[in-house]
Protein backbone atom coordinates (compact mmCIF):
# COMPACT_ATOMS: atom_id res chain seq x y z
CA UNK A 1 0.00 0.00 0.00
CA UNK A 2 1.44 2.87 -0.97
CA UNK A 3 -1.11 5.75 0.83
CA UNK A 4 -3.46 5.46 3.45
CA UNK A 5 -6.70 4.97 2.71
CA UNK A 6 -9.69 6.90 4.83
CA UNK A 7 -13.04 4.82 4.81
CA UNK A 8 -15.80 6.37 5.76
CA UNK A 9 -19.87 6.09 4.95
CA UNK A 10 -21.33 9.57 4.09
CA UNK A 11 -22.72 10.63 7.68
CA UNK A 12 -21.75 13.85 9.03
CA UNK A 13 -19.42 12.89 11.48
CA UNK A 14 -17.74 11.03 8.53
CA UNK A 15 -17.62 13.90 6.12
CA UNK A 16 -16.33 16.24 9.02
CA UNK A 17 -13.40 13.42 9.34
CA UNK A 18 -12.79 13.04 5.83
CA UNK A 19 -12.31 17.31 5.67
CA UNK A 20 -9.69 16.90 8.49
CA UNK A 21 -7.70 13.93 7.05
CA UNK A 22 -7.68 15.39 3.90
CA UNK A 23 -6.48 18.66 5.31
CA UNK A 24 -3.83 17.17 7.24
CA UNK A 25 -2.40 14.37 4.45
CA UNK A 26 -3.24 16.48 1.42
CA UNK A 27 -5.70 15.03 -1.38
CA UNK A 28 -3.34 13.56 -2.83
CA UNK A 29 -1.75 11.27 -0.06
CA UNK A 30 -4.96 9.56 1.15
CA UNK A 31 -7.32 7.13 -0.66
CA UNK A 32 -10.89 8.34 0.23
CA UNK A 33 -13.24 5.31 -0.19
CA UNK A 34 -16.97 6.08 0.40
CA UNK A 35 -18.70 2.90 0.88
CA UNK A 36 -21.89 4.28 1.35
CA UNK A 37 -21.72 4.55 -2.66
CA UNK A 38 -19.32 1.93 -3.08
CA UNK A 39 -20.44 -0.95 -1.47
CA UNK A 40 -17.77 -3.07 -3.11
CA UNK A 41 -15.36 -2.03 -0.79
CA UNK A 42 -16.76 -2.89 2.28
CA UNK A 43 -15.56 -6.42 2.27
CA UNK A 44 -12.03 -5.15 1.98
CA UNK A 45 -12.34 -2.54 4.84
CA UNK A 46 -13.89 -5.60 7.12
CA UNK A 47 -10.75 -7.94 6.10
CA UNK A 48 -8.08 -4.97 7.03
CA UNK A 49 -9.61 -4.60 10.43
CA UNK A 50 -12.20 -1.30 10.05
CA UNK A 51 -15.00 -2.22 12.27
CA UNK A 52 -16.82 1.34 12.29
CA UNK A 53 -16.40 4.24 10.19
CA UNK A 54 -14.76 6.90 9.42
CA UNK A 55 -11.72 5.10 9.97
CA UNK A 56 -7.85 5.25 8.54
CA UNK A 57 -5.94 2.61 7.32
CA UNK A 58 -2.63 3.53 7.71
CA UNK A 59 0.86 2.64 5.21
CA UNK A 60 2.14 0.03 8.19
CA UNK A 61 -1.47 -2.05 8.21
CA UNK A 62 -2.62 -0.21 11.27
CA UNK A 63 -6.60 1.09 11.63
CA UNK A 64 -7.59 4.33 13.42
CA UNK A 65 -11.24 4.53 14.00
CA UNK A 66 -12.08 8.20 14.31
CA UNK A 67 -15.08 9.17 16.43
CA UNK A 68 -17.98 7.04 15.75
CA UNK A 69 -19.99 7.18 12.70
CA UNK A 70 -21.40 3.74 11.90
CA UNK A 71 -20.49 -0.11 12.54
CA UNK A 72 -19.79 -1.51 9.48
CA UNK A 73 -22.36 -4.17 10.18
CA UNK A 74 -24.73 -1.16 9.87
CA UNK A 75 -23.28 0.03 6.55
CA UNK A 76 -23.68 -3.15 5.38
CA UNK A 77 -27.13 -3.17 6.28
Amino acid sequence: MTKPVFYHAGCPVCVSAEHDIVNLLGSSNVEVVHIGEDRSRIDEAEKVGVKSVPALLTTNGNVLHINFGASLADVRG
